[in-house]
């Protein structure tokens, strides 16, 4: 593979880089046939490469295996990809060109699943603008989807309280979705409309998991949830991009003990909160005096959360029911995650 995002989409990840990744290198054409044969035998299904070696680069390398294998077709496929560009520049990145920015200081910004993301954004065929904006909007949609699965698996352990649920319409809807990434996967790889689609469902489960201010009384539905959780993280996961719970950290068994403190403090700041926020059978005036007097404790819960928020902690208060948390990614945490 010899174009830039096809190669370093594999090699995008923190602990595989170095602050000197550059380019592929390039082999001659005759080195590089051997090598393929050596490989992959004589014949190959898909072959990947920038739009700009379609021609004469393929035609040649086309030619010269088909007369070294004595075959009538050597490749099955050949996907060819438009060029990554910095947006206002009608030329490529380029090492050569110098216009490019470099593993490193991307990783500085942004993390590798945001540019995974941010590529699926547009066909592989086309060629594709890099702005500080287009990542913002990839690191944007990357933040609802993983908020979307945390909320999702708070409502499945009863930790978020939702009204009524749809339950006939999310499985109408994540069945549809289904068909609609699979055809668009089928038509030439449209990894847009695939992830259009699943933003989709993500909206219509969003709408479902509106938090009440109170316990609802009726039944719940956490299989649906379930359902639509494991498809998305699957169909992500397949692209190498990861929503998963994130909420351990480094060091053996220390992850289990630090999720098990930041429950607790969560369930206390919680019961504070409730405190501060409930007044029974008072009238008007005494409740106002009685939220005036415990406004030091909703402020203390408040300063709380935001000290934690700087150690990568989020914090999210679903009314005066329930509280849950999430660790976030350094590059990230000072984003609020959409929902």
């Amino acid at each position: 593979m010899a174009s830039w995002s096809a190669c370093h989409w594999v090699q995008l990840e923190s602990q595989q880089l170095t602050p000197t990744s550059a380019m592929p290198v390039t082999l001659p054409c005759g080195k590089q046939q051997s090598l393929r044969s050596m490989v992959f035998g004589s014949q190959l299904d898909i072959h990947s490469g920038g739009i700009d070696l379609a021609f004469p680069h393929h035609e040649n390398e086309i030619a010269q295996s088909e007369v070294f294998h004595q075959c009538k077709q050597w490749g099955n496929y050949f996907l060819h990809s438009g060029h990554l560009h910095v947006k206002g520049d009608e030329e490529k990145m380029s090492k050569s060109l110098k216009n490019y920015i470099t593993i490193k200081d991307f990783l500085q910004m942004f993390s590798p699943d945001v540019f995974r993301l941010f590529c699926m954004r547009s066909s592989y065929r086309s060629a594709i603008d890099y702005s500080d904006s287009s990542m913002m909007e990839a690191k944007h949609l990357l933040l609802g989807l993983t908020s979307f699965v945390e909320d999702a698996r708070a409502y499945m352990k009863g930790q978020l309280a939702c009204g009524p649920i749809r339950e006939d319409v999310l499985w109408e809807r994540l069945t549809s979705t289904k068909g609609a990434v699979k055809a668009a996967l089928a038509d030439d790889f449209d990894t847009p409309r695939a992830v259009d689609a699943i933003l989709d469902l993500v909206h219509h489960g969003n709408r479902q998991l509106r938090a009440v201010t109170k316990e609802p009384g009726g039944p719940r539905s956490p299989t649906v949830f379930g359902a639509i959780v494991s498809y998305i993280e699957q169909f992500f996961e397949t692209v190498g991009i990861s929503l998963a719970n994130r909420q351990c950290v480094s060091g053996g068994g220390s992850s289990a003990a630090l999720r098990s403190v930041v429950d607790e403090l969560v369930r206390f700041r919680l019961k504070v909160r409730q405190y501060a926020l409930t007044t029974p059978e008072a009238t008007r005036e005494a409740r106002q005096q009685q939220l005036q007097e415990r406004r030091p404790l909703l402020e203390a819960c408040d300063a709380l959360r935001r000290d934690l928020a700087a150690h990568g902690i989020s914090i999210k208060d679903r009314g005066g029911v329930t509280s849950t948390w999430e660790l976030l990614d350094p590059r990230t945490k000072r984003q609020k995650p959409g929902s």
